[in-house]
This record gives C-alpha cells, sequence and structure tokens, in this order.
C-alpha cells in the first residue's frame, strides 16, 4: 500500500478497551503454571556452583535410586548437539566444562519438588575450578584463559567497517571529540518467571507449553535439532506471558522440559523461581563504546569513530546480530558522511546475555545522544539545534544504506522542546535542577535475522475465521506478549469486517493449528503481522458479502456491514444476520492473507535495507538532583513519536508509559551487579525496579506520518519507547549538576563524584580465580588498545 493521506476509519485509531482485558482482570487467563497435566511431574535443574571449572565427573547413580525421581539427566544421557540462532556455542547440559555460574549441570523429574530438590542434593559432580573472566574487559587480556578453546581471544563476533572518507573527515574538521560510555548487565524484570510444560507421546511426538514469545523459534532453532525430531512431530503452544521484553525469545527450560518429558514418559513441569530468573536468563548485554566524532564549527556531523566491546557471556544466541545493532543503528539517525566501526563481541563467565528491548538500541543511544550533548557543549550550539541541524529526512538513504521513508522526526523533537519548556529551563539549571533531550531511530519489520534454516524468510500469514454464532477468531504466528498485539489484529480486522471488536479473539500462538511467525521482535508485530490480518480481513469480508448477495439476491457491491447485520445500501431493511449466512456456508467461513516483510538482507559489507521502513522518537526529561546525598528524582518526562499510524491508541500510550518507566529504571537503579561471577541482583529488594511511587509525570503526542507500508499507515512503536529514555535522563542529570556521567546506571556514588570533579574511571578490573580471587589485572582503556 502506497498511501501519503491518513485514511478515515471507524475503530483504528480508536480508544477501545482491549479484547482480552476482561479475562485478565478476572483472572481466568492461563498461564504456564496454571498449566495441569494428569501424572505431572517437577522438573528441576542442577546449576554449576562455580564461574568457571572442568568438569571431572557427573555420579547420578544416589538421585536414580531415590523413589519418586522420574528421570535424571546430565551430558551423559543427552544428545550432545550443540544449538544456538546465530552461533551454534550451548549445549543441553555442559559436557567438559562449566562457563558460568548457574550453568545447567544436571536436571531431574519427579514426583513432587521436595523430592526433585532432594534428588539433586543426591547428583555428585566433581570439579576444577579455573581462573574466570568476570566481564569483556577482562577477558581481552592478553593470556586470559578460554571460555570456548575454539575461540581465540575469546571473540565470539568481530564487525570492522569502514564507510565515506573518515581521515579526510577528521583532518578537515574544525573540532573532534571523544569519548567512553559504559552500561550495565540488566535483566528485562518481567513479573512472571519463565518456565514450560512438556509431555510426551508414544509414537514420537511431543507438545510444549511455554511463555515464548516466538513458538517457531523454539520448535525449529532449539527442539527439533537437539531432539533429532522433525518439526511436524513437535507441538509448541504459547501460554499468555506475564511478560517477557526479549527474555522469552530463546527460552532453554522449553528444551530441559522436553528431553525430561522424553526420557520419564511422563509430563514434566519446570518453573523457574525468581533467583533463577534473574541469574540465568538472558539479560540485556553490557556494553563498552569509545565514540570519537567530527564537527565543523558550525554543528555538521562530518565523520564518527566507534569502538564496541559487548559482553556475551558464556553463550551467543541472538548476541551476535545485537553488537551489530549497538554498532550501527545511531548511524541511522544523523546523516553521517564517513564512519569507521569496530565491535567486539567477547566471551565472559557471566551469564549469557542477550536482546531485551531495545536490541541494544538503548546501550547505543545512551552513548551518541550523551555524547552529542558534549558536542553541543564545546560548540555553543543549543543541543536541540545541533540535533535539527544533523537528522535524517524522509526520502534520505543513510550511510549503511537504509530508507528512509516515512520520518517525523523534528516533529517530534520541536514537541518534546516545546513541552518541556526547554529554552526557558535551559537557562535556569543548575544547581541540581536540569532537562535534557535524546532522539531515537528503531527498525520496525527486520529482515536483517535471516539464518540458515530459511524459515524465517518466509512470509507472515494470518487466517480469519467467522463462526456460526458470528465470534471471529485470527490465527496468527506473531505473538502477543502482553504487549497488545492482539488488539492491533483485532482493531484492523473489525476496521475491515466491520464487526464489532468484542467480537474478536485471538488467541496464542500454537505451532499446529497457525502459520508460519517469526514472532515478537524487532518491532515488526504491528507492521508485518498487521499487514497479514488486513489481506486476511478483506479476503474475509469478500466471501462474506458473496455469500449474504445470494440470499439477498444482490450483488456484494450494493451490502455494507454493520455489527452482526449485512444489509443493502439504501435499504437497511433488507438484511440478513452475519450468523444465518454462517451458517449456510457451513458454520464457518475463512480468509487467508500473506505478507512478505520488505527490506533486505544486508550483504557481506553489512550494507542495505534491513527493514520494510523505521519509527522515531524524541524523549525529554526534567529533573532534580540532591546535590548533597546524589539521587535524583525525574519530575516531568515528555515523549514525542513517530509511528506511522495510531491503531490502537490505548496500548499506544501505555507502550509509551511503559518505555519511559522501564528506560528511566534502566538509566537509575537497575543493575545485576555480577561480581566475581555472582550476580547479586538476584531479587527485588537488590534489582531495584521503579514502582509506581517512582512515576513522574508523563506527556507525549504521536505523530502520524502516514506510512507507505504499514497497515493504515502504522509502524512499530514497543521499542522505539525506552530507546532515549535513560540518554534523556543522563543529559538532564549532567545539565543539573553542570559534569558528565558516562556510566550506567548513574547511582548516587557516581554522581556525587562527578560534582565533586573526581575521577569516573571504572575500577580495575579483576581477573576471578578461585584459588587466586585476588590477582588484578590492568585498567582497561579502549583508546588504547
Amino acid at each position: 500500500m502506497n498511501t501519503s493521506q491518513k485514511i478515515m476509519t471507524q475503530i483504528v485509531g480508536g480508544r477501545i478497551p482491549p479484547v482480552d482485558g476482561a479475562e485478565k482482570v478476572t483472572g481466568i487467563t492461563t498461564y504456564i503454571d496454571d498449566i495441569e497435566l494428569p501424572d505431572l511431574l517437577t522438573g528441576m535443574i542442577l546449576r554449576s556452583p562455580y564461574p568457571h571449572a572442568k568438569i571431572l565427573n557427573v555420579d547420578t547413580s544416589r538421585a536414580e535410586r531415590l523413589s519418586g525421581v522420574y528421570s535424571v539427566l546430565s551430558w551423559k544421557n543427552t544428545p550432545r548437539t550443540h544449538f544456538g540462532i546465530c552461533k551454534k556455542d550451548e549445549a543441553s547440559f555442559c559436557q567438559s566444562k562449566v562457563r558460568y555460574i548457574g550453568d545447567e549441570v544436571a536436571a531431574v523429574a519427579a514426583m513432587d519438588s521436595d523430592t526433585a530438590r532432594a534428588a539433586l542434593d543426591l547428583i555428585e559432580i566433581e570439579y576444577e575450578p579455573i581462573p574466570a573472566l568476570e566481564n569483556a574487559l577482562s577477558a581481552m587480556e592478553k593470556g586470559a584463559p578460554l571460555v570456548h578453546e575454539n575461540t581465540p581471544g575469546n571473540i565470539a563476533h568481530e564487525i570492522q567497517l569502514t564507510r565515506g572518507d573518515i581521515h579526510n573527515a577528521f583532518n578537515s574538521a574544525d573540532k573532534t571529540f571523544e569519548d567512553d560510555y559504559h552500561t550495565q548487565l540488566a535483566h528485562q524484570a518481567y513479573i512472571e518467571p519463565t518456565g514450560c510444560v512438556a509431555q510426551w507421546h508414544q509414537g514420537g511426538q511431543i507438545t510444549v507449553w511455554s511463555c515464548l514469545q516466538s513458538v517457531f523459534v523454539a520448535r525449529s532453532f532449539m527442539l527439533s535439532p537437539v531432539m533429532g525430531i522433525r518439526t511436524e512431530n513437535i507441538r509448541v503452544i504459547q501460554t499468555k506471558p506475564g511478560g517477557a521484553f526479549g527474555g522469552k525469545l530463546d527460552v532453554k527450560a522449553t528444551l530441559l522440559a522436553s528431553l525430561l518429558a522424553r526420557s520419564s514418559k511422563r509430563p514434566v513441569k519446570l518453573l523457574f523461581s525468581l533467583e533463577e530468573d534473574l541469574t540465568n536468563m538472558r539479560p540485556r548485554m553490557p556494553i563498552h563504546i569509545h565514540l570519537q566524532s567530527a564537527f565543523s564549527s558550525d554543528g555538521k556531523l562530518l565523520g564518527r569513530r566507534q569502538k564496541v566491546y559487548a559482553d556475551n557471556g558464556a553463550y551467543s544466541s541472538f548476541s551476535p546480530k545485537i553488537a551489530g545493532s549497538v554498532a550501527m543503528r545511531t548511524d541511522n539517525l544523523y546523516r553521517t558522511p564517513a564512519i569507521e566501526v569496530v565491535a567486539k563481541l567477547i566471551y565472559s563467565n557471566v551469564c549469557p546475555t542477550g536482546q531485551m528491548r531495545g536490541f541494544g538500541n538503548p546501550q547505543a543511544t545512551f552513548a551518541w545522544e550523551t555524547h552529542l550533548d558534549n558536542v553541543a557543549e564545546n560548540l555553543g550550539i543549543d543541543p536541540v539545534d545541533l540535533r535539527l541541524r544533523n537528522y535524517i529526512k524522509q526520502g534520505d538513504v543513510t550511510i549503511h544504506g537504509w530508507k528512509i521513508a516515512s520520518c517525523g522526526i523534528d516533529e517530534t523533537t520541536r514537541y518534546a522542546q516545546k513541552a518541556i519548556k526547554w529554552k526557558q529551563k535551559r537557562k535556569q539549571g543548575g544547581n541540581g535542577r536540569g532537562v535534557g533531550l535524546a532522539s531515537t531511530i528503531h527498525s520496525s519489520g527486520n529482515k536483517a535475522f535471516a539464518f540458515e534454516q530459511g524459515e524465517t524468510e518466509e512470509p507472515s500469514t494470518a487466517i480469519i475465521r467467522i463462526n456460526e454464532n458470528g465470534k471471529v477468531e485470527i490465527y496468527s504466528g506473531e505473538s502477543d506478549l502482553g504487549q497488545g498485539s492482539s488488539n492491533v489484529m483485532a482493531f484492523i480486522a473489525a476496521e475491515i469486517l466491520g464487526l464489532d471488536v468484542k467480537d474478536f479473539n485471538v488467541p496464542p500462538t500454537d505451532t499446529a493449528c497457525m502459520p508460519f511467525g517469526f514472532g515478537a521482535l524487532a518491532s515488526r508485530i504491528t507492521l508485518i503481522g498487521g499487514n497479514a490480518v488486513k489481506i486476511a480481513a478483506t479476503e474475509t469480508r469478500k466471501i462474506l458479502l458473496k455469500a449474504a448477495g445470494k440470499i439477498l439476491e444482490v450483488s456484494s457491491e450494493q451490502l455494507s456491514i454493520q455489527g452482526q447485520v449485512i444489509f443493502v445500501k439504501g435499504y437497511p431493511e433488507h438484511r440478513v444476520n452475519v450468523k444465518e449466512v454462517v451458517r449456510k456456508q457451513g458454520g464457518t467461513i475463512e480468509g487467508k492473507g500473506t505478507w512478505l516483510a520488505g527490506g533486505e538482507v544486508p550483504n557481506e559489507k553489512m550494507y542495505g535495507n534491513p527493514s520494510t521502513t523505521y519509527s522515531f522518537a524524541t524523549h525529554a526529561a526534567e529533573v532534580e538532583v540532591d546535590m548533597e546525598t546524589g539521587t535524583v528524582k525525574v519530575l516531568n518526562l515528555v515523549a514525542g513519536h513517530d509511528l506511522g499510524r495510531v491503531i490502537n491508541r490505548f496500548g499506544a500510550e501505555g507502550q509509551v508509559d511503559g518505555g519511559l518507566i522501564q528506560g528511566m529504571g534502566y538509566c537509575l537503579t537497575e543493575d545485576l551487579k555480577p561480581s566475581e561471577g555472582k550476580i547479586l541482583g538476584n531479587n527485588f529488594h537488590e534489582y531495584l525496579i521503579p514502582t509506581s511511587m517512582d512515576i513522574p509525570n508523563i506527556e507525549m503526542e504521536f505523530f502520524e506520518t502516514i506510512d507507505p507500508y504499514g497497515p493504515y499507515g502504522a509502524k512499530g512503536l514497543a521499542e522505539t519507547a525506552i530507546n532515549p529514555t535513560a540518554a534523556a535522563i543522563s543529559n538532564a542529570v549532567s545539565h543539573a549538576i553542570g559534569a558528565k556521567i558516562k556510566h550506567l546506571p548513574l547511582a548516587p556514588e557516581l554522581i556525587l563524584k562527578a560534582i565533586r570533579g573526581e575521577s569516573l574511571q571504572p575500577t580495575p578490573q579483576r581477573r576471578v580465580s578461585s584459588a587466586n580471587p585476588s590477582e588484578e589485572i590492568k585498567t582497561w582503556h579502549p583508546e588504547k588498545e
């Protein structure tokens, strides 16, 4: 669809209650822990107590003899196949060694949790500790032990790019700037811990229920290759997740529960405790970024150099893609004539890191957008004006080949500037009060996730079925995580069919009865899944009206639908009920729609247009800093968003509210605090997320640029809503205290050091060894690498 004007709608863009709202507030929604099956066993995992150690022996014999134990698994009796979405570096259970505290060594299935726990205590593992690497910095040191023996230098993935004349950019610049930035290990902090139920069937089939972001990813990238089962013999059903934010895309619990179910020939429920979830799932990866930029005296960006050092943790999964996102995303928000990028993804002996809302963009945006404020201050240019002089425009092709089909970044920035009362408060800032601002670009319908299986190259498909009771079901492989995609699909379909939204149901995804969908990531659901639903609804309407026309003896072009009634235009008394039409068609009317994402898989030099289109946002913050304690209070948050077109206004506002608060937590308090391989933030007393008491005043505005590719002109919103928040708050804090802080989170002790003018360099890193944990290594300086 190519449209430059807003299409008038009845439902799309309205304030309509969610289609699944009643079931959630009344408590009838089925979550993973609600699933009960006959003869259900309890699964539990034995995890490594060491960050790095050889496994000398595994003895499970005592556990196997315990009454009530049905299965005990380790590397000795399970497939040794390695798996991974981008890099196959992980197995079901550790084989020769463990690589982080929490690494899976064995698992049991027993009649109840007490028996399972007793069985774990009976498993005997003999370890030989190895010096451990607690972060990417120590892992890069010369002579550091290898996390994976086949990976020299602990470099899991590397990117080196140069585009444009980078040397001339810096040689001709009036001024150059240089900064180092550091971000922390941060968890998705969803409220429902991860879990899975698996049931093995005679004949070699398995059914799996789990709180997943993509049932097809779990089936095709983990279960099928490791268990040696054809995908058609694996049924994966999504239970409604109690939050995910990227953390439930590749859930290893599905594999371990499935292996236990096959071994025991009984259904198995495996649920993580909160501590297990906080210490063993894939949190947002810590990043160390060294930035250099070249500018003319009037604020024109001439070029930038960037070195990215990303902490992969023990295993990779999506991390190579995330490292690429950190290295390249922010280059595309501004007209950048020349770039030089070096990015290294580095193994360490910390829990595997991975995807969290924003997919590397919050880390990259924090670094670049705070760097821009430093540039603006040194050039004597207002930070807003500096950005407006350099933003990309609609119709641009960026330095990495991104094609900008719609763009409202200027409008979002001018709105945020006005709403936060920028000019007035910039003049009044200091002495503990400040305002800051930051912007972002994010993909909407990313096609860069192409893997050797080829399944991700398939288009998204939706099936819409009207039943004889007049109710409508939408079947799509694109998952709802609680972010509201079910409502988006229902609103789009209801708009076309003319039926009431309350008559729609969007069941959780199920590989047995739903067409392929890659799932919830890359802000793709509204655009890709929504387009498929729009096509399916159009086909369903066509079939419905044709059937009604035969009953009413008129052509389908003469008919209209309102509620549950189909009537002849101009003659509303000449009508038929939808239910009657469907019954006369055999009890169902069904339409199907398929839509393939635009964009292209970037070439070997990572050049190309990876996404169908792109979303934009600008956030502004006002803060108050206690100059004696270093604590920060966020007073106001403002968000301007270019989301193409609003489909679900309640949902859109909720996404922005959530993104702002989640970004505020990332900026100020959230930190898993790994120390000597151990995660210290293993509960919500230590891992501090914002609560209702912390929420500041929030204002927002949506700018509908009507994207030519999106359904009704819509683009993605979920990840854009978090990306610039930390940078905006950080810039506001810097304005308030008159000093720059380049580390997240903005802990009070860091702020006090900045106020006093003390060095904010990270403390020397240590290579941790069980034998000699005090062994020191040098502080890392990326510019001296």
